[in-house]
């Protein structure tokens, strides 16, 4: 089935133009989060936990284990998550199929739309837990754990915004398959001309309708 610039995109087959796909506001967007999760799940695991006396690893979030785990583990999802949207961005448009592009849009809307509520819980716990840190020794690893809740936040708007772009597809598939095939007559409905270039619409008898009716009017000779 040929898509026909199908969901907000052009038509299959359409050449490929890296400088276009690139300036693309999905495109922009979903760069930002590649880069927001690289930041997150970075900074926790470079300078999240700090070694102590019995050089056992604790975390710096009020010592709880499960506030690191949590900001890596939605980080690296969101950086797997970003690169796997991405090459769905560049193949999207060579989908002929409208129900393909149809269940990318619909997955693309459900999996921005989850993530944006993940950050927007790890900010939350990620900051609760922080606020209720005592500070680590000569500050070391304070800059990446609060850069970490800093670009949490940054996140929640990132997804946001592709939730919103896929919702924005989703409408314009959705009024798409409901539009009418044909188009409306521009002049209106003037009804039927009886011959294009009549000038006169008086009718004339047919032929020979006289000769008819002089011959229905013929009386025989009486004798």
């Amino acid at each position: 089935m040929d898509s026909g610039g199908a969901y907000g995109c052009g038509k299959a087959g359409a050449p490929f133009d890296p400088i276009v796909f690139i300036k693309r506001p999905q495109i922009i967007i979903r760069a930002l989060c590649l880069l927001f999760a690289i930041i997150v799940f970075g900074c926790i695991s470079n300078k999240g936990y700090l070694i102590d006396s019995e050089g056992k690893e604790k975390c710096l979030y009020n010592n709880d284990a499960n506030a690191c785990n949590y900001g890596v583990g939605i980080g690296i999802l969101a950086f797997l998550g970003s690169i796997g949207f991405l090459v769905g961005e560049y193949l999207f448009e060579q989908m002929s199929s409208v129900k393909t592009r149809k269940h990318y849009v619909l997955m693309d809307l459900g999996f921005s739309g989850l993530w944006a509520f993940l950050y927007f819980v790890g900010f939350c716990y990620l900051t609760n837990a922080w606020n209720k840190s005592n500070p680590p020794p000569n500050g070391d690893g304070v800059n990446s754990v609060q850069g970490a809740i800093a670009f949490s936040f940054f996140s929640i708007f990132t997804w946001v915004g592709c939730a919103w772009f896929a919702f924005q597809r989703y409408k314009q598939g959705s009024n798409a398959a409901f539009a009418p095939t044909y188009e409306a007559d521009p002049i209106g409905d003037t009804g039927y001309a009886s011959y294009p270039d009549a000038t006169d619409i008086t009718y004339q008898d047919p032929p020979f309708a006289q000769q008819q009716r002089g011959i229905s009017d013929f009386q025989a000779p009486a004798y």
